[in-house]
């Protein structure tokens, strides 16, 4: 187990993330990021080869220390997120500058702090974005903003770093506790029948991440059928 590739996934505890880390944990030794010590620790038990890796990361001193005990990342999937939607009318800069923090900000100091050891392996760098990624719709502008510029550092980081691989996934609506949030928030029904399940979008991170050396999947699109 110990010669095994190692990937740190961020918001390990639950949906997408914990979706995953199912699917990479035959192949690899896992770090589950995460705030939920207990969720994390639950899939942890659920998975050889895994164990918690609970940070804040919002908190860039306790960030550095974390990142500063691995010197050697051959997979870092940014899965954490967060969904504040509303109009422009009805948004304070408090719902932007969250959304920024956590989207954008979290994961380029991250990618940031790990790049060392990203470069030691010739790593690969997974980016869950969203459809609100490509297409700012109403009442999603703040978060929609979000993704549009995690997306641009996807591509700003490929550009600089040949030497890793960088892709960034973009799902449709997918059945998680963050689509229930943004339901709510826009009024409307919940319809988990109509929408992706984490899985089908873990998935497509395992396609990327164990595709063959010559092949790099910069950019996949995941939508309900």
């Amino acid at each position: 187990m110990t010669d095994l590739p190692l990937a740190l996934i961020t918001g390990a505890s639950r949906g997408i993330g914990a979706a995953i880390a199912h699917q990479l944990s035959p192949t690899h030794r896992l770090l589950l990021g995460g705030r939920d010590t207990d969720a994390l620790a639950k899939v942890a038990e659920e998975l050889p080869g895994a164990e918690p890796w609970p940070v804040d990361l919002t908190d860039a001193a306790s960030l550095e220390a974390a990142a500063g005990k691995i010197d050697r990342l051959d997979v870092l999937v940014h899965s954490a997120g967060i969904g504040k939607i509303g109009t422009v009318a009805d948004s304070p800069s408090s719902v932007w500058r969250t959304n920024l923090e956590v989207n954008v900000i979290a994961v380029a100091e991250l990618t940031r702090l790990l790049l060392p050891a990203l470069r030691a392996a010739n790593g690969h760098v997974v980016v869950i974005n969203s459809g609100a990624g490509y297409t700012a719709r109403p009442g999603w502008g703040p978060y929609a903003a979000s993704k549009f510029a995690v997306r641009a550092f996807a591509d700003s980081l490929r550009a600089e770093e040949p030497g890793l691989r960088v892709t960034s996934v973009f799902p449709g609506r997918t059945d998680t506790d963050m689509q229930r949030e943004a339901r709510a928030q826009e009024g409307g029904a919940y319809e988990a029948d109509k929408y992706l399940r984490p899985d089908s979008v873990a998935t497509a991170v395992l396609t990327a991440v164990t595709a063959t050396p010559e092949a790099h999947f910069t950019e996949i699109q995941v939508r309900p059928r």
